[in-house]
């Protein structure tokens, strides 16, 4: 990778995506955002950005273009419980776009990143450590647009020789930018609650164990899937990433070792639970581990100590 656009620049992921990769080679790392979302500070001062809509396949071109781009992180979509509100915008985004991106990398010769999620497993695939190859069959719009992304990844793969590549995403759970509407966005607000001193409702119900992953991890699969030797690879689009699983009380107990009087109840969002219910209780990352060296460096209890601490500092 040397010039890189990274498509939702200032979404959950890209925001932190986008300033690693500039750390890693430089201002050659373009921003992408649309209207309305425009880049700020360190994002907008530390590199180039433009205007890339992913509904615009020139307008993708253009920027790819004028750029040089070689390598695309395709991270424009809508989270899970959005797009069950949004049905057919999530369409747009996640397969219309996704094709728009695979149209300008097949003729630019990019390689192509785009997220996949734990989304894309339903009600009848196994719930403990789901592994890499088995039934895929979401009931939502998001897991629907995700297993069909992986299937046009793979077949632009196959087909044109584009070098498309993706990792399954759990939870991500991030103290720079905010909730965006995730199922499991729960794990981000309960920090929030917990350093204001507030008794954070949980819309997720207690027992309800779902994989989740700390930011920094998911940045560094991210990266490390498309620097890593293709020659090692049985799967392409798209791997079970992972690096703990937990439900409500494991985190609520896990922040009280360091905010002892914080509490939690439940007030539970019916769409949410069901969401969440339909997933896995956790995943198997084997392949990923064999296949280009996957490995987490954040737990549970890593993680808890650094999101209290950055969360300080950014509340004062």
């Amino acid at each position: 990778m040397k010039n890189v656009l990274v498509i939702g620049s200032t979404g959950q992921i890209g925001s932190e995506l986008t300033m690693k990769l500039r750390s890693l080679y430089g201002g050659n790392i373009v921003a992408g955002y649309i209207p309305g979302s425009e880049p700020h500070g360190e994002l907008l001062e530390s590199g180039p950005s433009a205007i890339v809509d992913i509904t615009n396949e020139q307008q993708i071109a253009e920027t790819v273009s004028k750029y040089h781009i070689d390598t695309i992180y395709n991270l424009a979509a809508l989270l899970s419980a959005v797009a069950e509100i949004k049905t057919q915008l999530a369409w747009k985004i996640g397969m219309d776009g996704l094709f728009n991106v695979l149209e300008v990398a097949r003729e630019h010769h990019c390689a192509v990143f785009t997220p996949s999620s734990i989304g894309v497993f339903g009600d009848n695939s196994p719930k403990d450590k789901t592994p890499q190859d088995t039934i895929r069959n979401p009931r939502t719009m998001y897991g629907v647009t995700k297993v069909a992304g992986e299937l046009l990844s793979d077949y632009y793969f196959i087909r044109f020789g584009v070098d498309t590549r993706s990792v399954r995403f759990p939870g991500l759970i991030s103290h720079v930018t905010p909730p965006g509407g995730g199922t499991t966005d729960y794990a981000v607000d309960i920090f929030y609650s917990a350093i204001r001193g507030e008794v954070f409702e949980c819309p997720i119900a207690a027992g309800t164990y779902m994989d989740m992953m700390y930011m920094p991890d998911a940045v560094r699969a991210a990266i490390e899937i498309m620097e890593a030797d293709p020659a090692g690879f049985v799967h392409r689009n798209s791997f079970n990433v992972t690096a703990m699983s937990f439900d409500p009380e494991g985190i609520a107990a896990n922040i009280r070792k360091y905010i002892p009087d914080f509490r939690m109840s439940y007030q539970v969002d019916p769409m949410r639970q069901a969401i969440a219910d339909s997933w896995p209780n956790s995943l198997d990352d084997t392949c990923a581990r064999a296949e280009w060296g996957w490995h987490p460096e954040y737990d549970l209890d890593g993680m808890t100590q650094d999101m209290l601490e950055k969360l300080r500092l950014k509340l004062g």
